[in-house]
């Protein structure tokens, strides 16, 4: 049965050069009625050629490809469309080349091995003209991020308020404290953290901690 579409519905294309990845992601893709995958590319050029034709909103792409790779397909898109919104696929040994390609201009990236949860997760984040970093980010790349030109340039949105208990929240997050230990350190019940995390979250717009350790260090509420 055809999944039902609206105005709503997020259209992306996908740029891979394995054929098995690309016939994976469109059989998982078809599960999400908000999500339709309307195109997909096997190189840069193609990738390229079809988000000219197809004019999606979210572009998911292979960093590593053959004739003209991610990175360079990217930079090309985000000239002409400085609104699309790009996520990179990596493999756990590309943290350079991610870094390139947040540079590049795409909004977030995932590990190929990124379960459906987290990739629909992603393409609504990025949808919305927000950051998007895999869960699995090490703390080398958050590293590397943040000495990197896109985190060190300031957005253009204004940065959220926050009083002085979410300021604490946001550090202790950012120092890999759990909601327990959180919640000991401030001498404050389990729910209350998660009603302030949960704050935080909407005010900032990320979905993980990995998002709210970058939003942190670009904003200066946080020094590695």
């Amino acid at each position: 049965m055809e999944k039902y579409r609206t105005e709503s519905v997020i259209k992306v294309v996908l740029a891979d050069d394995h054929e098995i990845f690309r016939d994976g992601f469109r059989v998982m893709l078809k599960k999400h009625p908000g999500i339709d995958l309307i195109g997909e590319a096997g190189d840069g050029n193609e990738l390229i050629q079809q988000v000219r034709k197809l004019l999606p909103d979210v572009v998911v792409t292979d960093i590593k490809m053959p004739v003209l790779d991610g990175i360079q397909a990217t930079q090309k898109l985000i000239n002409e469309m400085p609104n699309l919104g790009v996520i990179a696929l990596s493999m756990f040994d590309e943290e350079n080349l991610i870094v390139d390609m947040m540079e590049a201009g795409a909004k977030g990236y995932l590990l190929k091995n990124a379960d459906k949860k987290e990739i629909f997760a992603a393409i609504e984040c990025v949808n919305k003209g927000n950051f998007y970093y895999c869960n699995h980010t090490s703390t080398k790349l958050v590293g590397m991020l943040s000495k990197s030109n896109h985190i060190a340039a300031k957005p253009r949105e204004q940065v959220a308020e926050f009083n002085k208990k979410e300021l604490e929240v946001i550090q202790l997050v950012c120092k890999e404290l759990s909601n327990k230990e959180i919640a000991e350190h401030l001498c404050l019940n389990l729910r209350t953290v998660e009603k302030y995390r949960e704050r935080i979250h909407e005010k900032t717009g990320v979905k993980n901690v990995v998002g709210l350790v970058v939003y942190a260090i670009r904003h200066g509420l946080y020094k590695l």
